[in-house]
């Protein structure tokens, strides 16, 4: 057993790169230290991110269902209403129970946690504060510590402390009527015009959420479509459907600034002619993207490189910084902000210092938006082959000539493949519709394995599913799709 504070591997931040990379190194026999500064483990997403906002958008689309579909099946329901404080309750229910669970796993595989704020004064050394506020005092109480400072020794540290929501300077955050996505997961009443700025996956779930809630939400974005970054064709026929649900768009527009009224909040905004307009709002969820989060832990004084125009840290394909013994992974360096892309880096940063073979491919990393219906999205799009010159061959598919789709009133949406056009290796794919997010996965196995969209076609479906759609667009690569005209 390692002499107290003296570890092979200390890891900042227990996010789910974090404590994912911390497991990992305990499984191959390193000693490790796991430093959080927050109350429970998990980071943003379990905690304030992608957990709560799934349970929200669980259960208000049973909601929004029970309200305006249930009847087309048969079924009807007379006076629903909302109880917020009910499932809010559950949401950090389940919150609870999977940051609860991390403690055990930490325990089970003798991972010590250590509650503070962390410090790098050198290489090979952590120091971690005692808790110095409110927040920080449940910290070491949940992590058992109470020692006051503690300077932790290892050969190895892994940054691994996540991003935080990125500020609007002409509209900044004030917690109340301006406010990020960790206060908009938290509303104890729905407000009654919700304006979000930025239609990326943040500002459209959360919308999602208040929209079925009883919200009037408008999306303010300053670029020409919604989800910028994924495939054009998949974001229109989103914006089509949430559109369609009552969400309001105004594109190309950017907010300059914000007004607080007798009515709520004016928002003043100017578009890509340069015509002034002004938008009135009780609450508003800037949701523009997230930064690295890097306070306090001593990076400049390290003089740890950061990445060319970014915030980002500068790492190798080993995930080294340009000091020994250091390294990064998750939000801190390239790549998509995304829970999963940072658990495979933990891992294999893990393997890599624990002397095996890691490695992440990032051509098959699957993003998805949990909006009705979800967009699922991995390799490149149309629009990136084309830039990058790459004959391609595309296979579409409509859920509205599926069956299972049709019986499951889930037919609106597509799949669409994308072969190269040589040797119809699969290089992309796009889903739009109903458990977009879990027929990705089937893509993403076959793009791992560098197989083929004939790969796809090839393989039995069972019948009547939803995947049978994504065989179906594998077949149209080749124009052989059965169901299809």
């Amino acid at each position: 057993m390692a002499p107290k504070n003296q570890y092979d591997l200390a890891v900042l931040g227990a996010g789910p790169g974090g404590y994912v990379c911390a497991i990992r190194a305990a499984q191959l026999g390193l000693s490790v230290a796991l430093v959080e500064k927050e109350a429970s483990l998990g980071g943003t997403c379990l905690n304030i991110g992608c957990i709560p906002s799934k349970a929200l958008l669980d259960s208000s689309e049973r909601f929004y269902e029970a309200r305006t579909a249930a009847a087309e099946h048969g079924i009807k329901i007379k006076g629903v209403t909302l109880d917020l404080r009910t499932m809010m309750k559950r949401k950090d229910k389940v919150v609870r129970k999977l940051t609860g669970g991390l403690k055990s796993l930490m325990k089970h595989h003798g991972v010590e946690v250590v509650g503070g704020r962390a410090t790098i004064p050198e290489p090979g050394s952590v120091t971690v504060r005692p808790p110095d506020s409110a927040a920080d005092s449940a910290a070491d109480s949940a992590t058992g510590t109470g020692e006051g400072e503690r300077s932790l020794t290892a050969r190895h540290i892994v940054l691994a402390t996540g991003s935080v929501p990125t500020e609007l300077p002409a509209v900044p955050f004030d917690g109340k009527r301006i406010v990020s996505s960790t206060e908009a997961l938290a509303f104890t009443e729905v407000p009654p015009r919700l304006v979000v700025i930025g239609a990326g996956a943040i500002g459209l779930e959360l919308g999602s959420v208040w929209q079925r809630l009883g919200s009037e939400v408008t999306v303010v974005e300053i670029m020409p479509r919604v989800l910028p970054g994924f495939d054009p064709e998949a974001a229109k026929l989103l914006q089509k459907e949430l559109q369609r649900q009552g969400m309001r768009f105004h594109l190309e527009t950017r907010v300059t600034g914000a007004t607080e009224t007798e009515a709520g909040l004016e928002l003043a905004m100017l578009d890509n002619e340069r015509n002034e307009h002004t938008l009135e709002a009780d609450t508003v969820l800037v949701a523009v993207g997230r930064q690295p989060y890097v306070e306090g832990l001593g990076l400049d004084k390290l003089a740890i490189a950061r990445a060319e125009n970014e915030k980002r840290l500068k790492v190798d394909t080993q995930y080294r910084t340009n000091i020994d013994g250091v390294y990064a992974i998750g939000d801190l360096i390239h790549g998509p902000m995304l829970a999963h892309k940072a658990e495979e880096e933990g891992v294999a940063v893990a393997e890599l210092i624990a002397g095996r073979y890691g490695h992440v491919n990032y051509e098959a990393i699957p993003n998805v938006v949990y909006t009705n219906p979800e967009v699922a999205a991995v390799g490149r799009d149309e629009a990136q082959l084309e830039e990058a010159g790459i004959a391609y061959r595309v296979g579409r598919f409509a859920f509205s000539a599926n069956g299972r789709a049709l019986a499951a009133a889930a037919d609106r949406g597509m799949v669409k493949v994308l072969s190269s056009e040589r040797t119809d290796r699969l290089l992309g794919a796009q889903i739009i519709g109903s458990s977009a997010s879990e027929l990705i996965s089937e893509l993403v196995t076959v793009m791992e394995f560098g197989g083929s969209a004939e790969d796809i076609a090839r393989i039995c479906h069972a019948h009547p599913t939803l995947s049978e759609a994504v065989k179906e667009a594998a077949l149209n690569v080749g124009e052989r799709a059965i169901h299809s005209i």
